[in-house]
């Protein structure tokens, strides 16, 4: 037991400094006087009390974590700090324990797939605490932590290869780990401030532009209204989101490198914007055509502002609606709910196995069909000007066979359950791509409140294995993992 202690030390910090968190619902909710401050008051205490407790017998285990250390705390803290964000939801809403801890996970992996319902009358504290999450785990509570833990001893490089989106890391973008962390964090706090200001200016209340803009940040989804978007029915809104959603799709190191330098060149020589931004507008064209055609809408402009709207929205794993795109053919649902597999950036927020992987998995068919015609041609596989190597190529042909092969499992699984078929798909899809809502039964003016336990608990393990890019969880469960 005591080889974990380091282990055990880091998460008992970890839990502290998310307790800490809790007292701003809990000072808005004491301020507001919404009546839900003693659910926060027992949930802090609680949390407080577990992590001293975990952090106490391991206070003097300072030595560096390991790789394989980084990898379980990461997985310990993506799985078991849902238990303690749920606490809140189910002292005070009274949840069952399944649905509050799915509410949290979706919260904290910025899924945005909700149980709750009556979000309108619902305690501002409540739905600030949702949103809040979604801007902790957008980002990473781990990548946050790489800038606390070298501080009080505990190397953070381990844990933030566990935890960066991608298969190819990138290099330090400044010399210490630390600073890089805090780097991207003043970035996402930049542009997080950005969206609540023009939400606030164009006309929403300043606590929803707040939350609102927790949301769009964290590439999440929660919003305050049942109607979600669509109660402020407002084009400046609805353009403001899909902007910053955008520059969430993006890798957030790019914008670091942007601002740092105070250079649009970072995004030039990203090799992942010009295939994000044109398949979007090149779907969001094709669709609003489409719909067009079938007459679903009778304008051009309205077409367009809710095709890009909900394009934008679905493929970045917002997860945000303003109308009811169930009611549209079947055809655009699928497409727009297939564009959340993999249009977002590796490094943002977004879900999906991230386009980086997508360019590579294309290159390589492409190569492997000149070789079909010409056997001896050498046709590396390229990500810019840099050649791609063997075991990177590997390394995202297994990915993408495991996410086909979790897809496939998961449906049959909910399928056998007794669920119909599209909704079974649908939400596997939206779970594990951290999306939100999905078709059917699960769709944007639906919850997942249909569906029983079994079935939540699918969706719930569907959107940790998408936050932790699959293979970080499935390592943990292997037994050849916990060996000596």
């Amino acid at each position: 037991m005591r080889r974990y202690y380091p282990v055990v030390r880091a998460f008992g910090l970890l839990l502290i400094c998310f307790a800490l968190t809790m007292l701003i619902p809990l000072a808005i909710s004491w301020g507001l006087d919404d009546g839900a401050h003693s659910a926060y008051d027992e949930a802090f205490l609680l949390t407080l009390a577990t992590g001293a407790m975990l952090w106490w017998p391991a206070r003097r285990a300072r030595t560096d974590l390991k790789v394989r250390d980084g990898f379980l705390l990461v997985v310990l803290v993506w799985t078991l700090l849902p238990l303690f964000a749920c606490l809140p939801l189910l002292l005070h809403l009274k949840l069952s324990f399944t649905d509050a801890y799915f509410e949290a996970v979706s919260g904290l992996t910025a899924s945005g797939a909700t149980v709750l319902a009556g979000l309108d009358q619902m305690p501002l504290s409540i739905n600030f605490w949702r949103t809040f999450m979604h801007w902790i785990g957008g980002m990473g509570v781990v990548v946050l932590a790489v800038a606390i833990l070298p501080l009080l001893g505990i190397g953070g490089r381990q844990m933030l290869r566990a935890e960066t989106p991608g298969p190819m890391k990138e290099n330090s973008l400044t010399p210490r780990i630390a600073e890089t962390a805090k780097g991207l964090w003043r970035v996402y706090l930049l542009l997080t401030v950005a969206c609540g200001l023009m939400l606030w200016y164009f006309g929403m209340e300043p606590w929803d532009a707040l939350m609102h803009a927790f949301s769009v940040m964290g590439l999440g989804g929660f919003s305050t209204k049942d109607a979600s978007l669509g109660h402020f029915n407002s084009l400046p809104i609805e353009l403001t989101v899909m902007f910053f959603a955008l520059l969430s799709g993006l890798n957030y190191a790019t914008h670091f490198l942007a601002l740092h330098g105070r250079s649009l060149k970072p995004y030039r020589n990203d090799p992942e914007a010009p295939y994000f931004l044109g398949l979007l507008a090149a779907s969001i064209l094709a669709l609003t055509f489409y719909l067009l055609a079938v007459g679903t809408f009778a304008h051009f402009g309205e077409a367009l502002r809710y095709v890009a709207f909900h394009s934008i929205s679905l493929a970045t794993s917002l997860g945000l609606a303003t109308t009811d795109y169930g009611q549209w053919p079947f055809f655009a649902q699928l497409w727009m709910l297939f564009l959340g597999s993999f249009i977002a950036c590796s490094g943002s927020t977004g879900g999906g196995i991230k386009m980086i992987r997508a360019m590579i998995l294309y290159k390589q068919v492409y190569r492997e069909l000149l070789r079909a015609m010409h056997p001896n041609v050498v046709w590396p596989v390229r990500i810019g000007s840099s050649p791609v190597p063997q075991n990177i190529l590997f390394a995202v042909l297994a990915f993408g066979f495991v996410y086909m092969t979790s897809i496939v499992s998961m449906t049959l699984l909910m399928s056998l359950s007794g669920l119909e078929i599209v909704t079974a798909f649908s939400a596997v899809v939206a779970s594990i791509n951290n999306t939100g809502p999905g078709l059917s039964e699960v769709g944007p003016a639906s919850t997942f409140a249909v569906l029983n336990d079994f079935q939540i608990w699918i969706c719930a393990f569907a959107m940790l294995l998408g936050r932790l890019e699959i293979f970080t969880l499935l390592v943990v469960l292997t037994p050849a993992f916990w060996r000596r």
